[in-house]
């Protein structure tokens, strides 16, 4: 993260294959098959309850499936190391719990716990870089309870940048849950921004969003899930055709050009 840049890379695979799972007695997932590639950003799609946040549960080595199996670098999440596994994934869940009286600076070093602690320089230097990236660093001596929303969830995103570190090779993986949510316009497009910078730089990034045009606009891949399957995987302009979505959502739904690309609104009556 030298130099305030988010992420580095190089090359390395996660997937799920032939994957179900019930959870309270109900099949969230079922015969999901899904592969991620480093270097570019996935967006996971759907209506609520399509089983998005349970799928990423289950690529981030969290949620074991019934059946099938999640792999990085072709080997079994479950085969992982604990450590290990945190130290080439990282996820950003859509709620993060602290009670904790920390200040912004101890939240971010808490991702350098895989790597040994948290107290060397090398540690110190990564969380100030992740600090700067993310635009928390003026943050840093606050109290996290005490921030807003949008400055809590930069705070939380320098925390998983700096477990992810700085090495160049394996690449990383950085895993978002609707990190949209509750975030006014600007921090949005911040918070995706970043995202797809780690993407630029190598890093693999699968992110589940809630907003078809911020997943066509920052994605460079998306999978349209509902039902717990996974219907359509590809690039955004074919992945997000507007008669698919129109179906899964039970919504009219158009997609209209604009100058710099294309967008999807509801189809008037």
């Amino acid at each position: 993260m030298s130099g305030g840049s988010a992420c580095l890379g190089a090359s390395g695979v996660l997937a799920v294959r032939g994957v179900d799972l019930a959870r309270g007695g109900r099949r969230v997932l079922e015969s999901a098959d899904l592969v991620a590639v480093p270097g570019r950003m996935l967006a996971l799609v759907g209506p609520n309850g399509a089983g998005k946040s349970t799928l990423l549960g289950v690529l981030a080595g969290l949620l074991r499936p019934d059946r099938g199996e999640a792999t990085l670098d072709g080997r079994a999440l479950a085969a992982w190391p604990p450590r290990a596994l945190a130290r080439r994934r990282a996820m950003l869940s859509q709620h993060v719990r602290l009670d904790f009286a920390f200040t912004a600076r101890e939240v971010v070093l808490l991702g350098r716990i895989p790597h040994g602690g948290g107290d060397s320089d090398e540690d110190r230097r990564i969380v100030d870089d992740a600090l700067r990236a993310t635009q928390a660093w003026p943050l840093r001596s606050r109290r996290y309870l005490e921030l807003s929303v949008g400055e809590q969830q930069r705070v939380q995103l320098a925390r998983v940048l700096a477990q992810l570190g700085d090495a160049e090779s394996p690449p990383r993986w950085l895993l978002l849950d609707e990190p949209e949510a509750g975030l006014d316009v600007a921090h949005q497009h911040f918070i995706l921004e970043q995202a797809r910078r780690c993407a630029r730089q190598g890093h693999g990034v699968v992110a589940v969003l809630h907003d078809l045009n911020l997943a066509a606009r920052y994605a460079d891949d998306a999978a349209l899930i509902a039902g717990g399957r996974v219907l359509r995987h590809g690039a955004p302009h074919d992945a997000l055709d507007a008669a698919l979505l129109s179906q899964v959502y039970g919504l009219p739904l158009r997609r209209i050009d604009t100058d710099d690309g294309w967008l999807l609104a509801a189809a008037r009556a």
